[in-house]
């Protein structure tokens, strides 16, 4: 495994849709797997292919509804993502690791049923609430072309995101 490069805002590849993984190889096992270690080490929850500089669709997602389980646990790797199903919604704070330091207020779906394949080409279906449900939609936003930043209600103000994390601590 090794650590890839996080590609920031400015990149023209995330501007640009996915192709479907159709080799399911050692090669898209060590993509999925340095896209792991890549997620763990920027401390972060979600984590597309084209974020990496692969324009491919697959993601990792943490299942953070997963509390008791380890970081690696709590991963789920999702190629040729679709949503299939979304209710309810939810209005929230939403980052991204192609854009540090900035944050947004998002509206997404509450709940989602996401259908993907595995690393061996094997169709399953996930469901998330809450930020996990947030997280498929911003990763698979990813394999489109799409950042969340075009999507926010509003980006957040310097003031704002340090009254935010005041209230965290």
């Amino acid at each position: 495994m090794a650590l890839r490069n996080i590609r920031e805002e400015g990149d023209s590849i995330l501007l640009k849709k996915c192709r479907l993984v159709t080799d399911f190889n050692r090669r898209l096992h060590t993509l999925l797997d340095d896209m792991k270690e890549t997620l763990l080490e920027a401390d972060g929850v979600g984590l597309a292919a084209p974020q990496v500089g692969v324009l491919r669709r697959a993601v990792i997602v943490m299942d953070t509804n997963k509390e008791d389980l380890s970081p690696e646990e709590q991963m789920i790797e999702l190629v040729n993502p679709v949503i299939i199903e979304e209710d309810g919604e939810q209005t929230g704070q939403e980052g991204c690791l192609s854009v540090p330091g900035v944050y947004g207020i998002v509206k997404r779906p509450g709940h989602v049923v996401v259908q993907a394949q595995d690393r061996f080409g094997n169709f399953f279906k996930v469901e998330g609430t809450g930020l996990t449900a947030r997280c498929f939609c911003h990763e698979i936003d990813h394999l489109d072309g799409h950042l969340f930043t075009e999507r926010a209600e509003r980006i957040l103000t310097q003031e704002e995101l340090q009254e935010l994390q005041e209230k965290d601590e």
